[in-house]
């Protein structure tokens, strides 16, 4: 299993095989790949939405948590070759209304390039989560 990481710490390798999805600011100086969406709910109820989502997901092992810090990791497993590839989130304040936003990093394992697997695997956690 992935432990949590700090994201203001993060050292991507030479591959391409991982994704940063963030808001300005969070990751240091690594620039994340795309921008967080924004969601309108506060980041307790966001991370109640997190929890339920990867639990929905067959292919994503929820690994460790921390409620207080609104942080998880979990193992996503790819569905052909069955790649472990893992992946954490940190659910985030955004603005002034009770808004939140998350940062969430994705990486492969094994390989040297993903495919755009990291990437497609953020934009869809950020889709579900906007819908759950």
């Amino acid at each position: 299993m992935t432990a949590l990481i700090d994201f203001a710490a993060i050292v991507r390798p030479k591959s391409p095989n991982t994704a940063l999805m963030a808001p300005a600011g969070v990751t240091g100086p690594v620039a994340p790949d795309a921008a967080a969406p924004v969601f309108d709910v506060a980041p307790g109820e966001l991370f109640t939405r997190l929890l339920r989502v990867i639990a929905d997901r067959r292919e994503w092992q929820l690994g460790e948590q921390d409620a207080a810090a609104f942080q998880v990791s979990f193992v996503a497993v790819t569905p052909l070759m069955r790649f472990k590839d893992d992946v954490n989130v940190k659910v985030l304040p955004a603005g002034p209304d009770g808004q939140s936003t998350i940062a969430a990093y994705s990486r492969s394992r094994v390989g040297y390039s993903d495919m755009g697997a990291n990437l497609k695997r953020l934009n869809a956690l950020a889709a579900a989560l906007k819908t759950s």
